[in-house]
């Protein structure tokens, strides 16, 4: 999808609503981009605050959850299904042995620049389809429950955890 409003024809109100939704998600991947390069790795180590999880345990579950999104959003599998069990399934401390920080930084940027060549390709109706854990029946009953509330629901998921991490940043 061409991310450009300088284009001649008019917007149609579903591309619109896609593009909107698109530019949040694109915004929350730059916060967590911004705060990564902020953030060291040694820092990433620690809990966000006494008692709560640690950098790197929220930055697999990040990577976690938007590998999973392909399935869900019917794009395939997913790329590090290891991942799942360690960062979701499971809390932090839970005595699994993590990916390194360099390894999960990789992760998220490989599981998003996939993510990003689906969201330029496909067309704005594609969006409004129901994803692949929702019934046919229940999806005609919830036509919201659709392949855009993913993208609305992770967004803000994303910007949850943002809020968590940037307590691991350098104090001023």
């Amino acid at each position: 999808m061409n991310h450009s409003l300088e284009n001649t024809r008019p917007i149609q109100e579903n591309e619109l609503i896609v593009r909107m939704a698109i530019n949040a998600w694109e915004m929350q991947l730059k916060r967590v981009e911004s705060l990564l390069n902020e953030i060291s790795d040694e820092q990433l180590e620690e809990d966000v605050a006494p008692g709560r999880n640690s950098g790197i345990y929220l930055l697999g579950h990040l990577v976690a959850v938007t590998d999973n999104m392909f399935p869900l959003l019917g794009m395939g599998e997913k790329k590090y299904p290891h991942l799942y069990e360690i960062f979701v399934s499971n809390p932090d401390k839970s005595g699994f042995t993590m990916p390194s920080v360099e390894v999960l930084k990789q992760n998220w940027t490989e599981v998003n620049t996939r993510l990003g060549k689906y969201f330029e390709e496909w067309p704005p109706e594609e969006w409004f389809k129901k994803h692949t854990t929702i019934s046919e029946e229940d999806f005609a009953r919830e036509p919201f429950r659709n392949k855009l509330n993913v993208i609305l629901n992770r967004t803000a998921h994303m910007a949850y955890h943002i809020g968590q991490l940037v307590f691991l940043k350098p104090k001023q």
